[in-house]
């Protein structure tokens, strides 16, 4: 099947995919785009991003995002690095910067570099749990 694609004239990476930015580019599919970050957390820290303007994850075709995964794998591996991120977020609240979707391939290679996150968690009662369990399973 080929790529119908969507383009947004006043995006950064929409430009990076037609070329009109310059970009140190690694990967290239029918369906996504790759290239090193340029202002990184590691050294290789890249991004991953589909050639189908979405600004969320749920804005975008499923064939994109089957490849953007497959792409990542494939840079996590060539990045050699045995502890890595891969990263993807939606909406400014979430910390996404462009508003077209992106996915970073982060190497973690000791304590201080690569992407230092915390995790916040929140005490929630089983009940309570179980009746979200069966709200967002009668949404799906």
């Amino acid at each position: 099947m080929a790529a119908t694609v969507r383009s947004l004239a006043s995006c950064v990476f929409c430009k990076i995919i037609k070329g009109d930015i310059p970009s140190l580019k690694l990967i290239e599919t029918d369906y996504s785009f790759s290239f090193l970050d340029v202002g990184p957390l590691a050294r290789g820290h890249a991004l991953v991003i589909p050639k189908d303007h979405g600004e969320k994850l749920t804005d975008v075709n499923d064939a994109y995002l089957a490849d953007i995964l497959i792409v990542a794998k494939r840079i996590a591996k060539a990045l050699g690095s045995e502890n890595y991120n891969v990263l993807q977020n939606n909406g400014t609240l979430a910390h996404q910067i462009v508003p077209h979707v992106h996915f970073h391939v982060i190497p973690k290679p000791n304590e201080e570099t690569g992407l230092v996150i915390g995790w916040p968690t929140q005490k929630i009662e089983m009940d309570e749990l179980k009746a979200l369990h069966e709200d967002i399973k009668s949404r799906l």
